[in-house]
């Protein structure tokens, strides 16, 4: 069974930060901040999957719809999109017929792409405690639902 992460000591009120830095930092509990907006992109099913599979080199698109099974051309291309807006992923196009397009992380992307490779490296590390989870959560309900 996993430990429990250790707990997060308060700050102190000198290390309590101003209003001014947070304003700076952002706040992705508010529903205006931009930063949800770019939590999105990144934590979406394909953003995980695009940062992670790219973390191992330049793909072309043709090769990143064959690794990320399952995506769609458009989610593809929208995926890519986004991120190449978020400043985490670098489009290079060729000058050539027919066009050859490569992506890369910028350094913002490895860095997004290692911290959500860890949260995907935890979840295949505890995939069998969640799917017993979820076994047993399902079992549960059946076993309260009215005959």
């Amino acid at each position: 069974m996993p430990s429990s992460p250790p707990a997060v000591p308060a700050p102190t009120p000198a290390e309590t930060p101003t209003l001014a830095e947070l304003m700076r930092r952002g706040d992705v509990f508010s529903d205006r901040c931009p930063s949800r907006e770019v939590l999105q992109h990144v934590t979406s099913r394909w953003g995980v999957l695009v940062l992670v599979a790219l973390l191992e080199g330049t793909h072309r698109f043709s090769d990143l719809r064959r690794k990320v099974a399952g995506v769609s051309e458009r989610m593809l291309a929208q995926t890519l999109q986004w991120l190449e807006a978020d400043g985490l992923v670098r489009r290079q196009a060729f000058p050539v017929v027919p066009p050859h397009v490569e992506y890369s992380l910028t350094g913002l992307g490895r860095e997004a792409g290692a911290r959500v490779q860890a949260l995907a490296d935890w979840i295949e590390g505890n995939l069998p405690d969640i799917l017993a989870a979820r076994e047993t959560v399902q079992r549960d309900k059946s076993a309260n639902r009215p005959k």
